[in-house]
């Protein structure tokens, strides 16, 4: 019994030192590596992206592969927006309940110009200026988009063309047991009327940035999606932002090949009503005890 109990002890222990080192880990790749940032540090010495190799720099944005193009409308003058920014940040947060009304085109159309939208061409078609910032101007996402309830839209998956303004329809029908299994089961999001899943292109960031990309892109990341939530909420919509998302899952609903293009995050949409503050009150609930304090 003693050498079970010292077998069960050190196997805990070799758990622990694991899950420490994996913590470790995560923490220093957030960090930038020194030798970025001193080149007499550098472990590889020598070492050259491919923009410095001067080798062809990857696309700007994906082209459309065959499906029915619409374009969207820009008329957003005819929105009715809360132009105030001190309100509309003030107003921002995070919506899991939705009223599943619908959302017109032009609605949908504000999103994603206000995440992703061009709104120039730098140099050469060296690099798109967008709404939104990114490192090197690289901007290596992709939107994809399962709509559920728009209209002018039938209800499939869906992918936007920012060059274009405009939305490539992939495939009809939208399912909701893959968006649930998408979303690793958040049910919630099945009242959107439209989540949005965004890809990363790895090699646009690699090919500026080499090694060091990879943080990089994940800092681009919180971007799009906090252009997102102004958005929303200057349009009196709902948005959340989603890190657990099942890759392989939703690769397959875009078709996308799982290494060089790949979902990583994703936002549900819909429409929000005051009526369900109540609701969205509940959703935190166990964070109080029966007095009434914070839980630890």
């Amino acid at each position: 019994m003693q050498e079970q109990i010292l077998n069960g002890t050190a196997a805990q222990s070799a758990r622990e030192e694991e899950i420490r080192r994996i913590i470790q880990a995560g923490r220093d790749f957030i960090k930038m590596p020194p030798e970025a940032e001193e080149e007499e540090n550098d472990a590889f010495p020598g070492y050259k992206t491919d923009q410095e190799q001067k080798k062809q720099q990857p696309p700007l944005y994906k082209r459309a592969s065959g499906g029915r193009v619409t374009p969207l409308p820009s008329d957003y003058g005819s929105l009715a927006l809360n132009n105030s920014i001190l309100s509309v940040i003030f107003a921002r947060k995070s919506s899991r309940i939705y009223t599943d009304e619908p959302i017109t085109l032009l609605q949908l159309s504000f999103l994603l110009w206000a995440t992703q939208g061009v709104k120039s061409i730098r140099g050469n078609n060296y690099a798109t200026l967008r709404t939104v910032p990114c490192g090197g101007a690289r901007h290596e996402f992709e939107c994809y988009l399962a709509v559920r309830n728009v209209e002018g839209l039938v209800p499939g998956y869906y992918h936007y063309m920012p060059d274009r303004h405009a939305l490539e329809l992939l495939s009809e029908g939208c399912q909701d047991d893959d968006i649930n299994a998408s979303l690793c089961g958040q049910r919630w999001a099945l009242k959107a009327n439209v989540v949005m899943y965004y890809s990363v292109i790895p090699y646009r960031a690699e090919w500026r940035y080499g090694i060091y990309a990879h943080r990089t892109i994940l800092i681009d990341a919180g971007h799009i999606t906090e252009n997102l939530y102004i958005a929303c909420s200057a349009s009196g919509l709902g948005t959340c932002a989603v890190a657990a998302v099942d890759t392989a899952v939703s690769d397959r609903m875009f078709a996308l090949d799982g290494n060089e293009e790949y979902i990583f995050y994703a936002a549900p949409v819909g429409t929000v009503s005051p009526v369900s503050e109540k609701e969205e009150a509940e959703i935190y609930a166990f964070l109080k005890d029966e007095k009434g304090a914070a839980s630890p």
